[in-house]
């Protein structure tokens, strides 16, 4: 286990140990303010009652997302209501899928769709993950094994997205997705599944696994929450340019009274 001392520590703050874990996919479920926090600062409504399971909804009140750890096998839940072209659709996330993954694609459900189509598998690709030989489902499966992305198709033609991580004992989560779910919010998923980049947990939180690399570093409560607040504000900076360039288009159509009389009289 390597050991990091984290810069520009101030004066009268004590350090606390995290560590900082690779591959991501088995660093276990962390903190679930890194998805619920970003989606209020998105103008998501928090729907959860006190002391039961979160309950967010988008502000157009089209999708929900609840995480309940109170349950077996507990966990995420995203339901997106039909609208227009797009069928009703699901998707659910185990328990100990870590936060960041599951951000990949809550974050991606409060950002306008890219007018690219969506590659599920290019993420993947692009990190080097291999797919078996002969294999029954197409299977994406990280270099080291322990992840994996799967793409079923039944005999009647239902196209079904299966994921997951698992370490030597078995321990790890799953990921399903309904055949209705949009092809970029599975690609958000897959982007961050396979994305290098390590995450940080803290003391107490590390997976016992021999399959995962840890990294001591001593981090500042201030800097801890700089970062956390960072993600924050770029939510709400992303959700204010948004509504300004929504309010800022022209009318296309004529208000009630336009010709109620001609202009209204002032009293």
């Amino acid at each position: 286990m390597k050991r990091k001392q984290w810069p520009g520590w101030g004066p009268g703050e004590q350090a606390q140990q995290h560590y900082l874990i690779q591959p991501r996919a088995l660093a276990g479920g962390g903190d679930v303010r890194h998805v619920s926090e970003f989606l209020r600062a998105s103008g998501w409504r928090d729907k959860s009652k006190a002391g039961g399971p979160l309950s967010m909804e988008s502000p157009d009140r089209t999708v929900r997302i609840a995480y309940d750890p109170f349950v077996l096998p507990g966990g995420w839940t995203i339901h997106g209501a039909a609208t227009g072209h797009q069928d009703e659709w699901w998707a659910v996330l185990g328990r100990q899928t870590p936060v960041e993954i599951v951000a990949g694609l809550t974050d991606a459900l409060t950002r306008p769709r890219s007018a690219h189509a969506p590659n599920v598998w290019a993420p993947l690709k692009e990190q080097a993950w291999h797919t078996p030989p002969n294999a029954g489902h197409v299977t994406a499966t990280s270099p080291d094994g322990s992840a994996w992305m799967q793409y079923h198709q039944s005999p009647d033609g239902e196209a079904m997205w299966w994921s997951g991580a698992k370490d030597e004992q078995g321990n790890g989560w799953t990921a399903q997705f309904a055949p209705s779910t949009p092809m970029h919010l599975v690609q958000s998923f897959s982007a961050a599944l396979a994305s290098p980049e390590p995450v940080m947990r803290p003391l107490g939180r590390v997976p016992h696994s021999t399959r995962i690399q840890t990294t001591s570093v001593s981090v500042l409560p201030s800097q801890l929450s700089a970062w956390q607040q960072a993600r924050i504000t770029a939510a709400r900076a992303a959700t204010w340019a948004r509504n300004t360039a929504r309010s800022a288009l022209p009318r296309t159509t004529e208000r009630p009274h336009a010709h109620a009389g001609g202009a209204r009289a002032r009293r």
